[in-house]
C-alpha cells in the first residue's frame, strides 16, 4: 500500500471463499484549524489540481487530493463531479497533514 494512499487506512480482509477486499476507513473529517487556507474555486480547478498546489513539499502531491476533498464541512459525496467556479474550498495545511494525516495518531480503519 502507498504510504500516502487513503486505502492505508484499510485492512485487507479475506472472505470465505478466499476473496480478499479492504475494510471499510474513517474518511477525513473537517476541523477549525488556524492554519487552515481557503481557495476560491476558478474555472478548471481539480481537486488533484489543488492539492499540487497547495501540498508543495510532499512528493507525489496531487495524489493527496483526497485530503482536501474529505476535508470540507459539507462532506464531498463525489470528487470526480466538477468543482463549482466560485465556491470556497478548505484546504488544511501541511502542519496538518503531516501531524494529524500521516502522523503516530493516525486514524485507523473502522
Amino acid at each position: 500500500m502507498l504510504a500516502d494512499s487513503r486505502y492505508r487506512y484499510c485492512q485487507q480482509l479475506t472472505d470465505d471463499n478466499g476473496v480478499a477486499y479492504l475494510s471499510e476507513r474513517e474518511p477525513l473529517k473537517y476541523e477549525k484549524q488556524t492554519d487552515n487556507r481557503f481557495h476560491t474555486v476558478m474555472e478548471g480547478d481539480t481537486w488533484w489540481g489543488l492539492a499540487h498546489r497547495y501540498f508543495t513539499s510532499f512528493p507525489n502531491k496531487s495524489r493527496l487530493w483526497w485530503i482536501i476533498a474529505e476535508f470540507q464541512p459539507t462532506p464531498v459525496i463525489d470528487p470526480t463531479l466538477k468543482l463549482v467556479g466560485g465556491s470556497v474550498v478548505v484546504v488544511p495545511s501541511e502542519r496538518y497533514v503531516r501531524q494529524v494525516v500521516f502522523g503516530p495518531g493516525q486514524r485507523r480503519a473502522s
